[in-house]
């Protein structure tokens, strides 16, 4: 695995048109990306490949976001939402994610695909400081399980009564 790097704070971003497509095994190790991932990440094919879809996941991203993707998308369901994306040289990248199971014949789930595309800078703006409250509840926590709860519970705040679940909350923004 690559070592992490560290975030610049430069963001970069898609461009209107384009998408990032990539494909994960059931495990999350990366089992093939279009270029436009090459392009944003920085990463070529022959260092993403089999490498954990975490090799660009930013640390300033909630862990409960991503608990609830995993939950939705392990589940069987499809998981749509804000994320901030690090690249091989530190820069950062958000993106609108619509993360689906792949299944094979017989119903099992044997992979995720994940199409991102640029999001509205409006909803990012809307989201960041719920994230950056939802960072602040996981510092606090003993451990992993611990900081998913805590920053959950901030996110439910967030997102009720005006929204039934983060799905509505991210749709309407």
């Amino acid at each position: 695995m690559h070592p992490k790097h560290q975030p610049t704070g430069r963001e970069v971003s898609l461009n209107d048109d384009e998408f990032i497509v990539s494909k994960t095994d059931p495990q999350s190790r990366i089992t093939y990306a279009n270029r436009a991932f090459m392009r944003i990440t920085g990463y070529s094919e022959s260092e993403f490949l089999g490498q954990p879809q975490s090799i660009i996941r930013h640390p300033e991203m909630p862990r409960g976001v991503y608990r609830l993707l995993w939950d939705t998308i392990r589940n069987g369901d499809e998981f749509f939402g804000y994320i901030n994306n690090l690249c091989k040289d530190g820069s950062n990248y958000w993106v609108w994610a619509n993360i689906t199971p792949d299944r094979d014949a017989q119903g099992r789930i044997i992979g995720f695909f994940s199409a991102r595309r640029k999001p509205d800078p409006a909803a990012v703006a809307k989201v960041k400081p719920i994230y950056a409250e939802m960072l602040a509840a996981e510092a606090g926590a003993s451990s992993v399980d611990a900081a998913c709860k805590a920053s959950l519970a901030v996110l439910d705040r967030h997102i009720h009564p005006e929204h039934a679940d983060y799905e509505a909350f991210v749709l309407s923004l």
